[in-house]
């Protein structure tokens, strides 16, 4: 069975938090928020999702630290191509948690007028593109975008997230081939939770670490600590930069910790060891950075009860409201189908 590699990693966040100067108490607060809000929608959604409320549901807990400092060091300017847990990604930018769960209920409301896989949203005014379940595809759009980028000389990066597995994809080798050779602003995000469904990582690859696969295709690659939300913020931040100023693709590894199942509709309890949950607890993201905010001196036990009843009641308040719109109507299967609409079938055989 699967060992998973030594985490925490090394680095010096006491000289990462000094970097953040004035702006490090309102980075890490803004993050505890949001990683208590996803944890809190992560567990409505995966209880609804039992209870047959809604369809099907991909959580990101033990992910939070890479999707939030992304939110928070993308630009409104950059395109995001997730992978298939970085939907608060999409909510930090601005999407509309009210339309999200509209999506996840596939209700009248929803903007795909539930036609499309549950859990896949687009939210164009954020720039987020909708996720596949074709493992990897979404790196080959994000090298298109990127390629569109510097053509049209935008000051933009396109951030494309996908898993461990997906670096044995067509998709990856293409893309980051692609990217290299062409230089294109394009920041490659692979959240290396150690299983690729039930796939240890081991038996994916034989490199020491996925971002040594970067060097093959001429960029340069990093692996970060992703149960932690400094080190992956300074990560994405300096990565980001780097890449927006014409200095070409780069790959952040993350490695961290699946700490659910790989969605609703599987069972981790047949394939992982007894004693997985207990060594991704250790290393629980949240706790990682309540310990931080604690050392500070930001939050005490009252602030953090207040973050927690907040995030309770938004995810009540927009799930009632979500779950209150019918469903769509059977007419609207053919709505902004065709142009214009054909005429019925008649006659047969």
């Amino acid at each position: 069975m699967t060992q998973p590699p030594a985490v925490p990693l090394p680095y010096d966040r006491a000289a990462i938090v000094a970097q953040l100067g004035s702006e490090w108490e309102t980075h890490l607060t803004a993050a505890y928020r949001w990683m208590i809000f996803a944890r809190t929608l992560d567990s409505r959604m995966l209880a609804l999702q039992r209870q047959g409320r809604i369809g099907f549901y991909g959580p990101a807990t033990g992910q939070e630290a890479v999707s939030v400092a992304a939110g928070l060091v993308a630009r409104s300017e950059d395109w995001i191509f997730p992978g298939l847990r970085e939907q608060l990604v999409a909510l930090i930018r601005g999407h509309s948690l009210s339309v999200y769960l509209d999506h996840l209920f596939a209700n009248d409301q929803d903007p795909a007028r539930g036609r499309q896989m549950p859990c896949h949203p687009t939210a164009r005014e954020v720039h987020y593109v909708s996720m596949s379940s074709v493992i990897g595809t979404q790196i080959s759009q994000a090298v298109g975008a990127a390629y569109a980028m510097k053509h049209r000389h935008d000051p933009a990066v396109s951030f494309a997230f996908f898993g461990d597995g997906a670096t044995s994809s067509n998709d990856f080798h293409a893309g980051l081939n692609f990217a290299g050779t062409m230089a294109l602003p394009v920041l490659f995000c692979c959240t290396n939770n150690q299983w690729a469904i039930s796939v240890p990582v081991e038996h994916q690859s034989r490199v020491a670490q996925l971002a040594d696969k970067a060097a093959a295709y001429g960029m340069p690659g990093h692996r970060i600590d992703g149960t932690d939300f400094v080190a992956a913020f300074a990560a994405l931040r300096d990565a980001a930069g780097r890449v927006r100023s014409g200095a070409g693709p780069e790959m952040l590894e993350f490695l961290l910790f699946r700490m659910t199942p790989h969605s609703s509709s599987d069972d981790p309890k047949r394939y992982q060891a007894a004693d997985w949950m207990a060594r991704a607890e250790a290393n629980d993201p949240v706790r990682r950075l309540e310990a931080l905010l604690d050392q500070l001196g930001v939050q005490d036990a009252a602030s953090r009860a207040e973050v927690a009843r907040m995030a309770e009641a938004q995810v009540k308040e927009a799930t009632e409201k979500a779950e209150a719109v019918r469903p769509p109507v059977p007419d609207s299967m053919t709505e902004d189908v065709f142009a214009p609409l054909p005429s019925p079938t008649r006659g047969g055989g």
